[in-house]
């Protein structure tokens, strides 16, 4: 039961998130970031359901291909002929390495049309994992102006300064939200990797974990500031 990701349970918990920042801030933008992650997630689990499913049209339009490239194959070896005599030896070398670059050619010819289906999964399991990263850039641009430097004291503001009119309490909750879209995002993510048995996919899910938890780091290093600063500590 707790041996793997339940795509269902993801789903449940971006919709609570989603629900707490709302009711929290319903006039930040940050909880159209939050809808948008839900609407990911769902897409995530509905994507991977078809992927996992085979494409039988595909790989029987392969399957003939590839008993129409084996057939040739067959008639090509089939006409050759061995040498009457040693002065067609020569001539018999030359077809039988022609022959061998073909065979050559053919299984590369094959191994392409075997993987046709696994890169198209692939393709649409690494546009969607690209999604989630941009998604992640998106929660970290939303956190990047809400710094606790507002409470350490006396400050002077510029007239392109970022408005601030949270409370260190309202502040604290902001980035723990980010921090927590940032964990929905990395286990959307690891979805792909669970479901599919690809190492460029489990590439590019690693990349979006090391992302998500670089930036939880930053947000983490700020919650660890405001503690200190609310609670008067010198730091």
């Amino acid at each position: 039961m707790y041996r793997a990701l339940a795509a269902d349970r993801i789903v449940a918990t971006a919709h609570k998130l989603r629900q707490r920042i709302t009711e929290r801030f319903p006039e930040a933008s940050l909880a159209r970031v939050s809808g948008e992650l839900c609407a990911a997630a769902e897409e995530a689990t509905a994507r991977l359901d078809q992927l996992s499913r085979p494409r039988w049209g595909l790989r029987a339009a392969i399957g003939f291909l590839i008993v129409l490239i084996l057939a040739v194959a067959v008639m090509a070896i089939t006409s050759l002929h061995l040498p009457a005599s040693f002065h067609d030896l020569g001539a018999f070398v030359q077809a039988l390495e022609a022959g061998i670059n073909d065979a050559v050619f053919v299984a590369i010819a094959m191994a392409f049309l075997v993987t046709i289906e696994t890169r198209i999964k692939r393709q649409a399991a690494l546009r969607a994992i690209h999604e989630l990263r941009s998604l992640a850039h998106v929660v970290d641009m939303h956190q990047l102006t809400k710094d606790p430097d507002q409470f350490l004291g006396a400050r002077t503001a510029t007239a392109s300064s970022p408005a601030r009119t949270l409370t260190a309490f309202e502040l604290n909750r902001y980035l723990d939200y980010c921090s927590e879209l940032l964990s929905v995002i990395s286990k959307v993510a690891a979805l792909y990797a669970q479901r599919m048995n690809d190492p460029v996919v489990l590439g590019a899910v690693n990349e979006v974990e090391g992302l998500t938890t670089g930036l939880s780091n930053k947000i983490w290093q700020k919650l660890v500031i405001l503690e200190r600063t609310a609670s008067g500590s010198p730091g």
